[in-house]
């Protein structure tokens, strides 16, 4: 390369990102390593223009590129990742989105249902776009983050199993309300458990202990894996990526998982292996309300108040309070 042309090139790159560096503004990735003395000495894999300083101001993250859904766990990690060791407060992917809870709305209308319903076919919905190239996310300042994470800590995750309700409960007022399905009243031989197991879901109190963001689907029954589902419809479509929740209830984990089902018209029911099944929409709400640590409760009330302020009697599908045989026949 021609002296002139080395000395141009210097001018256009190094002196600008040296001002960029003495700024401490706008970082780019390949700099992020370099820029970033107290954090791990990772690569953060985005080309995502950040903007902040070490301190409580807010700070932005300009999206580079279109994001998936299947990119989009590894996108939000390296925010926080990047964003973390520079403000005075621990942050994390649940603060974050819960500051900007847009995200939460754009990630429920990945809905397979939600988008027929607006004439569009979702085959693979990993594939669809949640973040756009030049949406902004902001990091709260510390008063905020503080207040997001306070609710987060008084934060319950309710299910009245006969009632097939799940209610996200936040310093004991409800905020959200879903329909959900719950354990058949039987025993059935499980290859997963290599048992016969009861299929009821279980009643009791705990916290989520696991989360599983990009879960992998296996038949309880045949102990089969599987990519792709059936819907409502009776179209075929690939699984989708929606987070799935463990709780430990009464101090054991049970395999009653929280997580999103493909046939909402199962919801209302008792027709699932144990687990507490919801749209997968309202699995993103509940997802980002409830880390790890945030409490749950499974609980059998058969007694609850009605819409108009009367007492609905629920039907006892699990037969506790009735002389006939705890379980169904298989």
């Amino acid at each position: 390369m021609p002296l002139s042309a080395l000395y141009r090139y210097i001018l256009a790159v190094y002196i600008p990102l040296f001002s960029l560096y003495m700024l401490n503004a706008y970082t780019t990735p390949k700099a992020i390593t370099w820029l970033s003395r107290g954090m791990p000495r990772k690569e953060v894999p985005s080309d995502v223009l950040l903007s902040g300083r070490n301190d409580t101001a807010v700070a932005m993250a300009i999206v580079p590129k279109d994001v998936s859904v299947k990119e989009y766990f590894h996108f939000i990690d390296s925010l926080v990742l990047f964003h973390d060791p520079r403000l005075s407060y621990s942050l994390t992917e649940h603060v974050l989105v819960q500051h900007n809870a847009w995200i939460i709305d754009t990630l429920r209308h990945s809905d397979y249902y939600h988008k027929k319903a607006q004439g569009i076919f979702v085959f693979d919905q990993p594939a669809l776009t949640v973040l756009c190239q030049g949406d902004t996310l902001y990091m709260p300042g510390v008063a905020e983050a503080m207040r997001i994470k306070n609710r987060l800590r008084h934060t319950l995750i309710d299910v009245n199993i006969p009632e097939y309700t799940l209610r996200i409960i936040v310093f004991d007022t409800v905020r959200y309300t879903f329909p959900v399905r719950v354990g058949r009243n039987e025993r059935k031989y499980l290859k997963t458990a290599g048992r016969v197991v009861p299929l009821q879901t279980p009643i009791g109190e705990g916290t989520i202990v696991r989360i599983a963001r990009n879960p992998y689907f296996v038949d309880p029954v045949s102990g089969r894996k599987y990519s792709h589902t059936k819907r409502d419809d009776g179209v075929y479509t690939r699984m989708p990526q929606v987070p799935w929740l463990e709780p430990m209830i009464n101090g054991e984990r049970q395999g009653a998982l929280i997580h999103p089902t493909t046939n909402p018209k199962t919801l209302g029911k008792a027709s699932s292996h144990g687990c507490v099944g919801t749209e997968e929409s309202a699995a993103w709400t509940i997802y980002y309300h409830a880390p790890p640590g945030t409490k749950v409760k499974f609980r059998y009330d058969l007694t609850v108040p009605g819409a108009k302020g009367d007492t609905v009697h629920l039907p006892d599908i699990y037969h506790i309070y009735r002389k006939e045989p705890f379980f169904s026949k298989p």
